[in-house]
């Protein structure tokens, strides 16, 4: 992959502080884009967009949002706690892509990427709030990848798990024993993905490369989504 891949793309990715943001922010820009790194929260509705509008011209979407995942059993989670991880992984989604795609329509040309989670695609207990969440991200990524190809215009995400961040993997998890165990007898791959592969392959999604994928999931978990 060419490393100037995303020259002259102007790059929007949310929460650039947390998650896979700020690896996102140095990837991309390593790959040539002028990343517009936004940190502001977006629980206000208006907040997202606000951002887009404050963004001006936005080649690319990235849409990165997390929530310290709560471990609720099924059957003791509240309303208040569905309404919350909804709020904070759902709620801004819409939002900031109905802000953006106007004038992806307009120019024809244009990409949201999600990143998302690979727990909305094969079970884990007790993380049925979150994973609720994560599959509404994937599959309102579907529907409106569909409807926009026409335009050029793709939406897409990356269903990630077991991949190197401080949001999800923070280093005194990694340095466990019982994680590094659980690695071994989960993952085929055997290790986490390094967040460099991870951003990577956003980058190239984020390239008129990738112009041909629509409302696809990609699942970026060593093989523990697809065992």
């Amino acid at each position: 992959m060419s490393p100037a891949i995303l020259n002259g793309k102007r790059i929007l990715v949310t929460q650039a502080d947390h998650f896979m943001g700020p690896v996102l922010c140095e990837g991309l820009a390593a790959h040539g884009a002028t990343v517009l790194a936004d940190t502001s929260a977006l629980d206000d509705p208006q907040a997202p967009e606000q951002r887009v509008a404050a963004a001006g011209v936005v080649d690319v979407l990235v849409v990165n949002l997390a929530i310290l995942a709560p471990s609720t059993q099924a059957h003791a989670v509240d309303d208040a706690e569905w309404a919350r991880v909804f709020a904070a992984l759902v709620d801004p989604l819409p939002r900031l892509v109905r802000a953006v795609l106007p004038q992806m329509i307009a120019r024809r040309r244009g990409k949201v990427l999600v990143m998302g989670s690979a727990s909305a695609l094969r079970g884990m207990k007790r993380a049925s709030t979150y994973s609720a969440a994560r599959g509404a991200q994937l599959a309102y990524v579907q529907a409106v990848g569909v409807e926009v190809a026409p335009h050029n215009v793709q939406v897409n995400a990356i269903a990630q798990n077991f991949v190197d961040n401080t949001t999800y993997f923070p280093p005194e998890v990694q340095a466990n024993p019982k994680f590094q165990e659980r690695l071994q007898r989960e993952v085929p791959l055997g290790r986490l993905v390094s967040a460099q592969e991870d951003v990577a392959f956003a980058a190239y999604l984020c390239s008129d490369a990738a112009n041909c994928f629509v409302g696809q999931v990609f699942p970026v978990s060593g093989g523990w989504a697809v065992r």
